[in-house]
């Protein structure tokens, strides 16, 4: 039985692609590997959002063509984002790759995986060497991503409920790489969630590039809700889903209807991941963010208000063209103010063929990096001091599986989308379970379980 490795670069909607692909290899007869240098099937899921996950995988690719030389018959494959934005130029420093397959086509990985395969297998020593590449667009991709591979026990899954984006921040490559908005109907979304209950999962997060945005250019408003709202409604109705999350949302489609939603519905987990990106209105203008730092601020407020003790979290870009100390100072102002749970702080890097890549005044990077380091301390100061009033406390946490760092523990989360890190011998994975948190960092949690499975006095961290 021949054997796929895939390793994925970037955001959870690479990683919720790169799954749909596991699947359908495996529904072909492939086993999955987790070493490449076992595998016959090699396949680089990559990202675009910042060079730095670019040169990962070029990097990783150039690192195989010495596998490449030693085994002959092995497929090599670029796929996402990367593969998208550079298509055949791919091939000119990496010529051991044999699939280039872009954002639109992972339904079609499978198809082209045998082909390489049979070509491999079939082709002499000497022969040209061939490459499969399909960067093209296709209608109903978006309907695609719509199977997964669970692994054992597995109580949280993410669902892709649409595809692309159209809010052309100066900085993002994203809507060259993953195209137009384009959303799958509810009823889909409401059958893939329930069919992923069905086999065990508890909680589900939806995926969208600008989630909260979903379906608004294919479906209507009804009793004033949103389509993203009524979808919030629909799959919370699910019978047996017990928790729902959704990432990520844009500060100019959040309404009050979903705000409202806070209020009313119970499965929505007690997390906000909303990204602000700069605390500058200068800067958030050149961004094209639509939005203002009041305007965030006071956002925020709202939807603390509607549900008291909701985690916040965000992305925050520093060193973009222009941005003056002034400017960085007014981030590091909004972050102390909004007092994040956590934060993602990035230097900003350009991307080609974007706005800002060309935008005068671009920041040093020595600047960058003294903004970033800066930054990350007022954020995990915030986090630390967080997180060490949960201490003594108890929370619900579901169980995903051994901890990261260190295998002979467990992990899960809490409603806050808190890490919580705790030993037991007891078989819990897919579970529920109260921890009695002991010790706390800016990172994680770590406890001792009092009980499992539903409680009838479950505090919400």
């Amino acid at each position: 039985m021949p054997k796929f490795f895939i390793k994925t670069y970037g955001c959870q909607m690479n990683e919720r692609d790169s799954e749909q692909v596991a699947h359908s290899l495996i529904e072909r007869g492939y086993e999955r590997s987790e070493c490449e240098s076992d595998a016959d099937v090699v396949l680089l899921n990559t990202c675009s959002v910042r060079d730095m996950a670019d040169q990962k995988a070029l990097g990783k690719m150039g690192m195989l063509g010495r596998l490449a030389t030693e085994r002959r018959h092995v497929v090599f494959g670029f796929l996402g984002c990367m593969a998208q934005a550079r298509g055949a130029s791919l091939l000119k420093n990496l010529p051991h790759v044999d699939l280039i397959v872009g954002t639109q086509k992972f339904h079609r990985v499978a198809d082209y995986v045998d082909q390489a395969v049979e070509r491999k297998r079939n082709r002499a020593m000497d022969d040209p060497r061939f490459s499969i590449i399909d960067v093209e667009e296709e209608a109903g991709s978006q309907s695609t991503i719509r199977t997964q591979q669970l692994g054992p026990r597995q109580a949280a899954a993410f669902v892709s409920i649409m595809q692309g984006c159209n809010m052309h921040c100066t900085f993002c490559i994203v809507p060259q790489t993953r195209g137009a908005e384009r959303s799958r109907t509810i009823e889909e979304i409401v059958a893939e969630v329930r069919e992923l209950v069905s086999r065990g999962v508890k909680e589900v997060t939806l995926l969208g590039q600008i989630v909260n945005l979903y379906g608004r250019h294919e479906f209507p408003k009804i009793d004033r809700k949103s389509p993203f709202v009524q979808l919030l409604n629909a799959v919370h109705a699910v019978d047996g889903l017990q928790r729902l999350r959704f990432t990520s949302p844009h500060p100019i489609g959040f309404r009050e209807d979903l705000i409202d939603a806070y209020r009313l519905l119970p499965k929505l987990a007690d997390h906000l991941h909303l990204p602000v990106q700069s605390g500058s209105n200068k800067i958030l203008k050149a961004m094209h963010r639509t939005y203002t730092a009041e305007k965030y601020v006071d956002l925020v407020g709202r939807v603390r208000e509607a549900r008291p003790g909701i985690a916040v979290t965000t992305d925050i870009i520093v060193g973009f063209p222009g941005e003056t100390e002034a400017d960085y100072q007014m981030t590091r102002q909004l972050a102390e103010r909004v007092q994040f749970d956590n934060a993602f702080v990035f230097r900003y890097s350009p991307r080609r063929d974007t706005p800002a890549a060309t935008m005068p005044d671009q920041v040093d990077e020595r600047v960058k990096e003294t903004r970033n380091h800066d930054l990350l301390e007022v954020v995990n100061g915030c986090a630390r001091r967080i997180n060490d009033r949960l201490v003594g406390r108890t929370f619900e946490v579901l169980c995903e599986g051994p901890s990261k760092t260190n295998p002979n523990r467990l992990m899960g989360r809490t409603r806050t989308n808190k890490i919580v890190v705790f030993e037991n011998d007891t078989d819990i994975v897919g579970r529920f379970v109260d921890v009695r948190v002991e010790r706390a960092t800016g990172f994680s949690l770590y406890g001792t379980p009092v009980s499992t499975e539903a409680q009838t006095s479950m505090v919400a961290a």
